[in-house]
């Protein structure tokens, strides 16, 4: 009798770890992965406006019929089953106009890209007048209201001369007026010979470099959600934080895993180094069930060493993140990756550090009854390991 009133903190203990179960079951049916991203690049090529726009296959697929051929990876196989049903897509993506005039689309090629992205290739020939360009994404909505289109137009000479990042309630991206002006006419005294393309005006430079100031900030919320939904990255620090046993041992944690995603997060988008999504993203869960598995072993104990652990697997979630950039196209733009690349990483740290403010001191009262300790932690770390176990067979097998 003399435990009785240990009772309730028993239940309050079980209770705790039930929920955390639940949560964890819900996961499941989460996609670990990135929110919803595209990229489209507009070109100025003698005098015409191609747009070239990317998908990965899972995007791809919600926006064809419902009755289209489903596949968890694309090969070329898949990529033909589909193939009539993407130049149809293909034309309904994009309306284009030049001030009210609707434009209409001379050339659509759409191809399968290295890592199974998808590519539509729009030409549209803008014709006369000085009216500005409005590129207005047509199915963007249809992708979720957490999806994002990163847009970029270049103009001839391949200079940056607008940018946005898209969305549902934003789908519209407009090129200043004196970069899209008519072609200038060829020079006296040299038939045949076209003038070289003449530079945007000040006003056009302007706007550019306006329209990057606000991406910058989306680029720092792009790096909150992909963490906040990155429910594999999460459950990976999670499975580390949850054996710590002082406040010292959580800072160098969050320290070696920030500074070495951040290392690998930029080699990558930089491209000095590339590893194939279909390596790092099974290595990444690969990471979450070896660290379930040690926690168990472990019995709830803090294994020495965990932060040298924690960098090595580190660098491996780095180019998870990467992805998200490259998806973006921002490693194509090398003037200009510096700032995406830096609010990006900030978001991603401002997000794990607002969820290790949350979730720690839930823990840490958790830790300081021996129950939790020896049940509740291993219980947890069944669970990681399990949920890291399906993310493997899932990006491997299934």
């Amino acid at each position: 009798m003399a435990d009785f009133p240990r009772a309730p903190h028993y239940h309050f203990l079980l209770r705790s770890i039930g929920a955390w179960l639940a949560l964890g079951l819900l996961a499941v049916g989460l996609r670990a992965h990135d929110p919803g991203l595209s990229t489209v690049q507009g070109e100025w090529r003698g005098g015409s406006l191609t747009l070239t726009t990317g998908f990965a296959p899972a995007d791809v697929e919600a926006l064809l019929p419902p009755e289209a051929p489903r596949a968890p990876q694309w090969g070329p196989a898949e990529f033909e089953a589909v193939r009539p049903l993407l130049f149809q897509l293909a034309a309904r993506l994009w309306e284009v106009r030049r001030g009210a005039r609707l434009l209409e689309q001379a050339e659509v090629q759409v191809e399968l890209l290295p890592g199974d992205n998808v590519s539509f290739q729009l030409r549209i020939d803008p014709g006369e007048g000085g009216e500005p360009v409005t590129l207005r994404s047509l199915r963007l909505a249809d992708l979720g209201s957490v999806h994002r289109q990163f847009a970029l137009v270049l103009d001839e000479a391949g200079r940056l001369v607008a940018r946005k990042l898209l969305s549902g309630r934003d789908p519209v991206l407009e090129v200043p007026r004196a970069v899209v002006a008519a072609p200038v006419p060829e020079t006296p005294g040299a038939p045949g010979a076209p003038s070289a393309p003449a530079a945007p005006a000040p006003a056009a430079t302007a706007a550019a470099e306006e329209s990057a100031l606000p991406t910058l900030a989306e680029f720092l919320w792009l790096g909150v959600q992909h963490i906040w939904t990155g429910y594999d990255h999460l459950l990976f620090l999670f499975a580390l934080l949850v054996v710590c046993r002082t406040f010292r041992s959580i800072v160098a944690i969050i320290t070696c895993f920030t500074l070495a995603h951040s290392l690998t997060l930029a080699a990558a988008t930089l491209d000095w180094v590339r590893l194939a999504p279909s390596l790092v993203e099974p290595i990444i869960a690969a990471t979450i069930v070896y660290v379930g598995v040690e926690n168990l072993w472990r019995r709830g104990a803090e294994p020495p060493g965990r932060w040298l652990l924690t960098f090595g697997f580190g660098l491996i979630h780095g180019f998870g993140f990467a992805s998200i950039l490259r998806d973006l196209g921002v490693g194509a733009d090398p003037g200009g990756i510096l700032g995406p690349l830096f609010a990006f990483n900030l978001g991603v740290e401002l997000g794990q550090v607002a969820i290790a403010a949350v979730v720690m001191p839930l823990v840490w009262r958790l830790r300081q009854r021996p129950a939790f300790v020896t049940r509740g932690v291993p219980a947890l770390s069944g669970l990681i390991a399990l949920l890291g176990l399906y993310w493997l067979l899932e990006r491997t097998v299934f």
